[in-house]
């Protein structure tokens, strides 16, 4: 890998700043003085100092955010903020992406990250990986409701979906609940209630498979995901 790609990867600024870092003689590598950024290394079996401080190097990046409503889940937009817009500069340095789409103006988990293996692991349909929404409602969700959930409702567009699993936290004029279902259709919840004539007027995705949100991070904060929540995540098999 060529120096100045190993650096920026490692937070160190972009590939310009990396070469004006290396032009004032604080890069090492195994001892030496490296001042090409064309010069290559090897992140594996090289040992890489700035100013004394071995570098680490970094291929995969794993972020947690709590996704604020008015934000669109795509990495780049002509019209809307995208949550890449809401990332520190270094952390868009080794191009991180939504892993699935929450609605604009749905709120809570979304993780983002440059690990396509991963992605594609937890939101390929094959693998029925769980999501968790919690969600105020215009109406007075049931039992009736619990068990047309159970069986899948008919959408809009003549879809059947898979069962999900709904909790009533609260009943009333507005009604407070918990969904978990397998799939991520457009619109999905919201479509699901508005099947059993009911309307979603708050949502917020609380946890993907084995992954929930940390209610520490208020909206539109981040921050990356330890090492043992990236091992749940790869680890990760659905019941079946």
């Amino acid at each position: 890998m060529r120096m100045d790609k190993f650096l920026a990867n490692a937070g160190l600024g972009s590939r310009k700043e990396v070469k004006q870092i290396l032009k004032k003689n604080i890069v090492k590598v195994n001892g030496v003085i490296v001042k090409d950024s064309k010069a290559h290394i090897d992140p594996q079996q090289d040992e890489v100092t700035v100013r004394g401080e071995k570098v680490d190097y970094k291929e995969y990046i794993y972020l947690m955010m709590n996704k604020p409503a008015g934000v669109i889940s795509a990495t780049e937009d002509k019209h809307d903020e995208t949550v890449i817009d809401l990332l520190e500069v270094n952390d868009t340095i080794l191009n991180p992406f939504p892993v699935g789409r929450l609605d604009k103006d749905t709120e809570g988990l979304l993780l983002l990250t440059n690990d396509g293996q991963l992605s594609h692991q937890l939101l390929s349909p094959k693998k029925h990986v769980p999501k968790t929404y919690f969600a105020v409602i215009k109406g007075e969700v049931t039992d009736q409701d619990i068990s047309a959930f159970s069986k899948g409702v008919i959408l809009d567009d003549g879809y059947h979906t898979k069962p999900g699993e709904l909790v009533i936290l609260k009943s009333g004029i507005h009604s407070d609940i918990e969904l978990t279902i397998m799939e991520g259709k457009f619109h999905q919840v919201k479509r699901m209630f508005e099947a059993v004539g009911k309307k979603v007027i708050y949502l917020k995705r609380i946890s993907m498979g084995p992954l929930a949100l940390d209610e520490t991070l208020e909206l539109g904060d981040y921050r990356e995901l330890t090492e043992e929540e990236v091992l749940l995540l790869k680890e990760y098999e659905p019941k079946a």
